[in-house]
């Protein structure tokens, strides 16, 4: 059974920082690009941060790069969000999402390229 595992959001002033942890499991994750999206109250899910199964490849939106970075350790099976300078429009539920093709050669930013999902932390950042 596959499982993803957020945790490590909050309520931060703008300006700070959080790091998002996944703890995945039942796969071999090692082999997956791993991706970061968030969802803000009425608006769709968007893509965030994907790092590609292999050393090298990331990925990031417009809108949080320079300011966030994504990182895994396959070794113990963990895709981490390092969110530093934080905004206000940062405000949204956070989701770690696993893509569904193995040694996928290019990262994908597409939600239906993912299957496998966590439950979301959310991330609030105050003005």
């Amino acid at each position: 059974q596959v499982q993803l595992v957020e945790s490590g959001g909050g309520l931060v002033q703008a300006g700070g920082s959080l790091r998002l942890s996944c703890a995945a499991s039942g796969r071999t994750f090692s082999t997956y690009t791993m991706g970061w999206f968030r969802q803000a109250p009425g608006k769709e899910r968007e893509f965030v941060a994907a790092r590609g199964w292999n050393t090298g490849g990331t990925q990031y939106a417009d809108s949080v790069k320079g300011r966030f970075t994504i990182s895994r350790d396959n070794a113990k099976n963990m895709v981490y969000l390092q969110m530093n300078g934080l905004k206000p429009e940062d405000t949204a539920v956070y989701y770690c999402a696993s893509d569904r093709v193995a040694r996928r050669l290019v990262l994908t930013r597409r939600t239906q390229d993912y299957d496998y999902w966590g439950q979301g932390t959310q991330v609030t950042v105050s003005s």
